[in-house]
């Protein structure tokens, strides 16, 4: 055997139509778009349009509901808080906050803050400062001997759309007329 004799299994493969190559082709002139219409000009894209019945996506019930304002935390454990002390990552005299995370490469990005959770165990003594924690990671880093420093959420106010509304603007304008009254 030669390499010049080695070739496909007969039918294995085939050659591309070639469209719009003259009337004996079989699809020469309209290329097989047939004659006028939506489907024969080109960049028509008809996806899921099923004639006169209802399409697939109209006939399925809506599901679920997709928060807009959810927050997307960094989640790191403690016990790999633990591992990245003990091959000195992070340094146990300063305070460990997203930044030295990200820098130490336990979080790969911020995102809305870093929430620590309680997986494992954790003997270091740390100051940690993060957007959220478990009741259970904090009690561990008690436990050890250091302390966790958790930033509150700023509160949502009461109502919706302009009830809302309307009690932030009232709560600005006393607040601006307490202001004035010192003065």
């Amino acid at each position: 055997m030669r390499l010049n004799d080695l070739s496909d299994n007969k039918g294995a493969t085939k050659d591309r139509k070639r469209v719009g190559r003259g009337i004996g082709s079989g699809t020469g002139k309209t290329s097989g778009s047939g004659h006028k219409g939506q489907k024969s000009r080109s960049g028509v894209s008809l996806l899921g349009f099923e004639g006169g019945q209802m399409p697939l996506y109209r006939r399925l019930p809506k599901r679920g509901f997709n928060n807009p304002f959810t927050k997307d935390f960094a989640e790191i454990n403690i016990s790999k808080l633990q591992a990245a002390v003990d091959a000195g990552k992070i340094d146990t005299k300063q305070p460990v906050t997203g930044d030295v995370l990200l820098a130490a490469g336990l979080v790969s990005r911020n995102k809305d803050g870093v929430k620590l959770l309680a997986k494992g165990e954790i003997s270091a003594k740390l100051n940690v400062d993060v957007a959220r924690a478990s009741k259970a990671a904090i009690a561990a880093i008690e436990k050890a001997g250091g302390s966790v420093s958790v930033q509150i959420p700023k509160p949502r106010p009461e109502g919706k759309g302009r009830a809302r509304d309307r009690a932030v603007a009232a709560k600005l304008a006393a607040a601006a007329e307490k202001e004035a009254d010192k003065e």
